[in-house]
């Protein structure tokens, strides 16, 4: 029975990332990586680097028929009587375009729904009769879900989202051996900020929150996943702002931001 790591958002970034730490072993033993992304050039980049096979589907998770391809692998791996053995699925693609709500193109919001939210949720479901004692999930939240963000609302809904059906994932599953994580990073040098939409605000919650490294971030990530942890928020400062927005009341926190100049 192969062990398999499915990893979404695979191309660039905290994907890649996470690919090669996992490839260099930071996940435990890994038969086989899965990655999804929609670039082919860099995923077959992916192939020709890594020591451990990897298998790239290169698929757009706002499709429907991706979901239904990725189970179809799932099951086409079955051996006898046994199931594919999934042992880590990390949720990481995504999108986010900052600016007042009004003013942004519908478009944006649905891709950032589809991707932050249905993706995550679809491909859950779809793995968990693939994982077994020992499995873990890793979904990529980020501290904009701390609070309601103002001119970046809708992905921070999306994250919050993300949070709080990854604990209560993990409380479901953690009986029977299968950990759910949310990571909430802060900003990482990524691709991420290329087009961020309203360049202003995005420099402003920059300049406000800072950034961490990628390498820390999935490191960080894949030792709270083996530990079993249902929340991993990588810097120091973010932890202090998550237990802060756990006691101070919203319109606090708003006149912090507001003072701040982040929105």
């Amino acid at each position: 029975m192969s062990a398999i790591a499915l990893i979404t958002g695979a191309s660039s970034g905290l994907g890649r990332e996470l690919v090669r730490q996992v490839d260099n072993g930071a996940a435990g033993h890994i038969d086989e990586i899965w990655v999804v992304a929609r670039r082919a050039d860099r995923l077959e980049s992916l192939v020709r680097t890594c020591k451990t096979p990897v298998r790239p589907f290169c698929l757009d998770l706002e499709d429907d028929a991706s979901f239904e391809i990725l189970e179809a692998a799932f099951a086409e791996e079955r051996t006898s009587d046994e199931l594919a053995s999934i042992r880590l699925l990390v949720n990481n693609a995504g999108s986010g375009t900052f600016g007042a709500f009004a003013q942004q193109d519908r478009a944006a919001a649905t891709q950032m729904m589809s991707l932050l939210m249905r993706a995550p949720v679809e491909l859950t479901y779809r793995a968990l009769p693939y994982m077994a004692p020992g499995s873990r999930i890793i979904n990529v939240a980020s501290v904009a879900a701390f609070l309601p963000q103002p001119k970046l609302a809708v992905y921070a809904a999306a994250k919050r989202f993300i949070l709080d059906l990854s604990r209560a994932l993990d409380a479901e599953l953690g009986s029977a051996g299968i950990h759910v994580t949310a990571l909430c990073p802060k900003f990482m040098r990524t691709e991420f900020l290329n087009d961020p939409g309203d360049t202003g605000t995005a420099a402003c919650m920059e300049t406000a929150i800072g950034y961490e490294r990628v390498q820390d971030v999935a490191s960080a990530a894949l030792k709270a996943a083996a530990a079993g942890k249902s929340l991993c928020i990588p810097s120091l400062d973010m932890k202090l702002l998550y237990a802060a927005t756990r006691v101070a009341p919203y319109r606090l926190a708003l006149a912090v931001e507001r003072a701040l100049g982040v929105i």
